[in-house]
């Protein structure tokens, strides 16, 4: 009998804490509104009780949801806090010798919102004043306008863009970035945000890519922090230079050439060969760690099957089939698209780019958010890879090869590519182009690390 009362009285106890344990969650769940609910009264009583923390977790858990029902998928099951993400960079700094900080950005409607992260210290918010959301973002679509635009490509017309998203940015965290020594910065980026050439951002004086090297990231518990030595790796190197309806892709030979024969150890398929049947069978046959894709890439408004990869003829590698090809059995470091494109802006397309290694399984991806000349497009990967070679971190053999365009290494002259290699020959109807000048933002600011920077 003493026994049953017992066993009775602990019973009810178990559940009474199991109550209580559920009525806490629950309120806490309340207690924490989604980033685009918070008010300026929530914002405010959040940073009175400087419970910064607790903002980090609301914008992970947000963008994480924001990518999963774009995807409709289930993107991750965990997820670090702002402490841990502190203690991850830290210790990304001993295995890779760079030291890394997270900042994310955000829009709200009368101010832009800022919150770092560096190894092993406590996050920082910055709220910048006079940078309404609706000016901010149409910012940045002028910039990507006066970048892109065919009759400016002899004039720095995009400078006074550049700027102003630098001093909206960049300018009210660096002081912090300089003292901790920062080499490379993962910017997380909000909606209207996610297709800012953020290697074009401009202080007056240098671009940002000149102070740091650059990744963007959907949000950082949805990429693989893990580091490994890409230097040995193998490249399948597949494209199109010739297409159905769509424009050709005259330097797409060379690039697949130097990439494969040059610069890198792999194999190439070009045209006919380059199918989805042919690469899953490349892939089955030998382990390559780089995918490297010379084609037209559309990421489109609407749902992710709008926005594609496009195979020989009109074979089309929809977004939202990316998945099948299980790039995450065994995990591919490396995706390069050089030849892709996204709507400035729309909030769909951008998901879909920014989103890119989430629904790809790879761990890192080097695309463009503009299509770029094919001279520009060849010169910037043909830098990229002699840099991967030496340096084994992706985002800065990105920023190296960029910085060598911007400064002017990077040219056509007689009818060839000259650059940190020897020169390349261009086919007759690039040659016949004549001399070029590839320092302008257009041919190399476009190009992004997405995901994984190291």
């Amino acid at each position: 009998m003493f026994n049953q009362k017992w066993k009775i009285k602990i019973t009810w106890l178990l559940l009474f804490i199991l109550g209580l344990f559920t009525t806490i969650s629950l309120y806490a769940i309340q207690k924490q509104p989604a980033l685009a609910a918070l008010t300026e009264e929530d914002w405010n009583i959040l940073l009175e009780k400087q419970a910064i923390t607790e903002i980090v977790d609301t914008i992970e858990k947000t963008w994480e949801a924001a990518y999963e029902n774009h995807f409709n998928a289930n993107l991750s099951d965990f997820g670090l806090n702002a402490e841990a993400i502190a203690k991850t960079l830290h210790l990304l700094t001993y295995q890779n010798e760079k030291k890394s900080a997270v900042v994310w950005v955000w829009p709200r409607k009368e101010q832009l919102q800022l919150l770092l992260i560096t190894p092993n210290q406590l996050p920082i918010v910055r709220s910048v004043i006079n940078a309404e959301q609706d000016t901010v973002l149409n910012t940045v679509k002028k910039l990507t306008q006066e970048i892109t635009s065919p009759r400016k490509r002899q004039t720095n017309s995009y400078l006074k863009p550049a700027q102003q998203m630098y001093q909206w940015i960049v300018a009210p965290i660096e002081s912090e970035l300089e003292k901790q020594e920062i080499d490379t910065v993962l910017f997380c980026l909000g909606p209207g945000l996610r297709s800012l050439a953020l290697a074009a951002l401009h202080d007056g004086q240098n671009f940002l890519i000149e102070k740091y090297s650059v990744a963007r990231i959907p949000a950082f518990n949805l990429i693989s922090t893990d580091y490994n030595r890409i230097k040995n790796s193998r490249v399948l190197a597949m494209g199109a230079s010739e297409f159905v309806d769509q424009e050709p892709l005259p330097a797409v030979p060379i690039e697949l050439k130097q990439i494969t024969e040059k610069l890198w150890q792999g194999e190439a398929f070009i045209n006919q060969d380059f199918t989805v049947k042919n690469l899953q069978e490349q892939r089955q046959k030998q382990d390559f760690s780089i995918i490297h894709l010379a084609t037209h890439a559309d990421f489109n408004s609407g749902q992710p099957s709008n926005s594609y990869i496009q195979f020989w003829n009109h074979e089309k590698l929809e977004l939202d089939d990316i998945r099948k090809m299980k790039w995450y059995q065994p995990e591919v470091e490396l995706l390069v698209l050089s030849a892709c494109k996204t709507a400035v802006g729309d909030i769909e397309a951008e998901l879909g780019f920014a989103g890119l290694t989430v629904q790809s399984g790879v761990k890192s991806a080097l695309a463009s958010l503009w299509y770029v000349s094919d001279v520009g497009t060849l010169a910037l990967i043909d830098e990229f890879y002699q840099h991967l070679q030496k340096i084994i971190i992706k985002a800065e053999a990105l920023q190296q090869a960029q910085i060598a365009m911007l400064k002017g290494k990077v040219n056509v002259e007689n009818g060839e590519l000259h650059g940190s290699g020897r020169g390349v020959k261009l086919p007759p109807e690039l040659a016949n182009l004549g001399d070029e000048n590839l320092s302008h933002p257009y041919y190399w600011a476009a190009f992004t690390i997405i995901g994984n920077p190291w």
